[in-house]
This record gives C-alpha cells, sequence and structure tokens, in this order.
C-alpha cells in the first residue's frame, strides 16, 4: 500500500520565491478513501432510485393488466343476480368514497366535473341487469354514473400531474425524484378492505394512484422556492465562490445574502414545515424550513424569531427578523437553498418559480372554465 501512495512533493515558484509542498502517504489514503466511499454512496443511491422506478413501472403494469379484466355486462348481471344486498352495500360504499375524496379536493379540482353519461359497456350493463333484474335498474345505473366520474376523474388528475411535472422540469428539478421521495414519507393506519369482497375495482384503484401522483407533484411544486425572502433589492453576496470578508481568501458562499436594516421582515420562500429554529454556528440566529422531497430552506444572521419548530409555514409567512447575529459584517439575510443537504444555487428558483408557477395556475384555470362549458 506504501507503494502506491508514496510521501510526495511540489515545489511552487511566485515573485521569485519557492515554497516547498509536502503530501504525506497518510493524506493521499485519506482522499483515496473519500473518493472510494463517495463513489460507492453514489452507486448505491442510483441501485436505489432504479429499485423504486422499476418497481413503480410494475405496479401500472399490473394495474394496466388488472383495467383489462374489469367486469363485463354478463358477469356483473350475475352478481346482481347471486346478492343484490351486498352489490346495494358495495355501491354505497362507493359513494361515500367518492363523496369524501371530492369533500378533499381543491375547488379548482370540482369544476366542471361532474357526473357524465357512461360508456358503451356500462350502458350495455344497465340494460342487461334491468331486463334480467328490473328492481335492480337504479343500482346499475348509479353504479354506472359511478364509473363514469371516476373515469373523467381519473384524467383530470393526470391533466393537473402533467402541468406540475413540467412546471417542475422548466424549474431544473427531476419529478421522478420527487415522486420517490414522496413515497419514502411515513405512512400508517388501519387496514380497511374496499368493496364486499375486500377487493377495489381497479378503475377505483386508479384514480387513488392519479390523484396521490398529482397531489405529491403540487405539493413538490409548492414547496419550491417561489417568493424574496426579504423585501429589499439589494443582493450583497452571491452563490459560489468569493472573497471571505473576514480572512480575505477565497471561499465558498453557499447562498444569496440580503442586506437591509436590523428588524426587516424575513418570509418563508415556499410553503413547509419549520424543522430548526435556533443558533447555529456562524450562521447566528438560523431557522430551517423543509419543504418535502429533500428539499430544505435556511435563513440565517436573525435578530429574531417568528416560527416554532413543527409549524406549517405557506410561502411569504413572516418567520423573523434581519439581523447581524453570528459570523456577519452587518445587518443582512444569508439565505441557502438545500436538496439532500447539498448547497445550489438560490437565484434560479426566485428568478424562474413566480413565472413558472403562475403559468400553471393560468392553465389550471383555463382548463377548468373550459371544463365548466363542456359540462
Amino acid at each position: 500500500m506504501a507503494n502506491l501512495f508514496p510521501e510526495r512533493e511540489f515545489f511552487m515558484r511566485s515573485q521569485g520565491n519557492v515554497r516547498f509542498i509536502k503530501i504525506s502517504s497518510r493524506a493521499q489514503k485519506l482522499v483515496a478513501g473519500g473518493i472510494v466511499v463517495a463513489l460507492l454512496v453514489w452507486a448505491v443511491s442510483m441501485g436505489v432510485m432504479s429499485w423504486l422506478q422499476y418497481r413503480a413501472a410494475a405496479d401500472r403494469l399490473s394495474l394496466l393488466e388488472r383495467e383489462a379484466q374489469v367486469a363485463t355486462a354478463s358477469e356483473r348481471v350475475e352478481a346482481y343476480r347471486e346478492d343484490l344486498g351486498s352489490v346495494a352495500s358495495d355501491l354505497e360504499r362507493r359513494q361515500t368514497f367518492i363523496e369524501d375524496m371530492v369533500a378533499a379536493l381543491p375547488s379548482d379540482a370540482k369544476a366542471g366535473e361532474t357526473v357524465t353519461d357512461s360508456s358503451s359497456e356500462t350502458a350495455k350493463t344497465v340494460d342487461k341487469v334491468s331486463a334480467a333484474l328490473p328492481e335492480a335498474r337504479s343500482l346499475a345505473e348509479l353504479e354506472a354514473r359511478q364509473l363514469a366520474f371516476v373515469e373523467r376523474l381519473t384524467r383530470y388528475a393526470d391533466r393537473r400531474a402533467q402541468r406540475a411535472e413540467e412546471a417542475i422540469r422548466k424549474l431544473g428539478l427531476n419529478p421522478t425524484t420527487m415522486l420517490a421521495g414522496a413515497e419514502r414519507e411515513a405512512m400508517g393506519g388501519p387496514l380497511e378492505k374496499f368493496g364486499a369482497d375486500g377487493e377495489i375495482d381497479p378503475r377505483f384503484e386508479r384514480l387513488g394512484l392519479s390523484l396521490a401522483r398529482m397531489g405529491a407533484l403540487e405539493r413538490g411544486l409548492a414547496g419550491i422556492p417561489q417568493v424574496s425572502p426579504a423585501d429589499v433589492a439589494a443582493v450583497t453576496s452571491s452563490y459560489g465562490y468569493r472573497r471571505d470578508p473576514f480572512t480575505g481568501a477565497g471561499a465558498m458562499h453557499s447562498g444569496l445574502d440580503f442586506r437591509g436594516p436590523t428588524g426587516a421582515p424575513i418570509f418563508a420562500a415556499a410553503d413547509g414545515t419549520v424543522s430548526f429554529v435556533g443558533t447555529k454556528g456562524g450562521y447566528g440566529k438560523t431557522v430551517e424550513i423543509q419543504h418535502g422531497n429533500g428539499l430544505m430552506t435556511r435563513y440565517a444572521h436573525m435578530s429574531r424569531f417568528d416560527a416554532r419548530v413543527g409549524q406549517k409555514v405557506e410561502a411569504g409567512k413572516t418567520i423573523g427578523a434581519i439581523g447581524s447575529t453570528g459570523r456577519s459584517t452587518g445587518p443582512h439575510l444569508h439565505f441557502e437553498v438545500r436538496i439532500n443537504n447539498r448547497a445550489v444555487n438560490p437565484r434560479p428558483f426566485l428568478e424562474a418559480a413566480p413565472d413558472v408557477l403562475k403559468e400553471a395556475r393560468r392553465d389550471t384555470v383555463s382548463r377548468s372554465a373550459k371544463a365548466r362549458a363542456d359540462g
């Protein structure tokens, strides 16, 4: 091993002066070890991401196969004939499911998404059930209306998810990564089977998946920094390498500095949950907000706090005030954006996000208006 990392000596000449720099074998081994560890971490993370994508693709394929096997008109007649009471109970549970789901959706999701005429298959089902069991006609019509509503709402959720995905890509982020992060979020609760036999019609399951995808992408979009964290025009220091104000040497500056008077308000740059309030080394008084999917914003050198850990905040909410605590030469806000604890340049988000989000919302409004007109 020593032969691979012999002690090395370099010399530098500057303005007639010569300096010698020695790099020990141990230092070389530490650097090489760090590179190997970094490569291993990268390989593992890529493997996990590939597995998540494979699993999602397999789940979608399985669901599509089940959709191709939904009950035919003849099979539904047999179900009605065998146990009319059970079918009625099943449809009542479906109706409760639909009503609860619609109540939880934002107002624009309801606009125009009314029950429409069923497909030719459900119309055929109504006719066959009515001919075989006239007393079950109303139930068959209810089921047809439910399925038509579910399929239309699924298409609507897919359109909204697509718009959110396009907006996220415009901001330079990966929506697939966001969805993978949403899958890892803590979830739980009692198991409640749906349907008389513990099964769920694949069209209902498809709707649930579409709504979950839409919700995850739209939450991710809302968590992207989009509001200037300080109402001041002067950015005194940008992201990147600069001359350190204390040492004069080159150093990495991992955020943006907004100069302003002590006490000026600081705003949350996006929707999220406050995860840290306190003093953090050279940052001084600091607030950190988690926005989901590994995205976090940090607000430093504050003079006071107007937020508490665990508090949910919306974009533009006041969370503190500008100060000069910590390693600071004067009153200003140091603002960082971190993805999986890696600092990224906040400027592209603050500059592009308002226009991208405005366009996405305008598209949603126009589509809702069209849906109302069509309905």
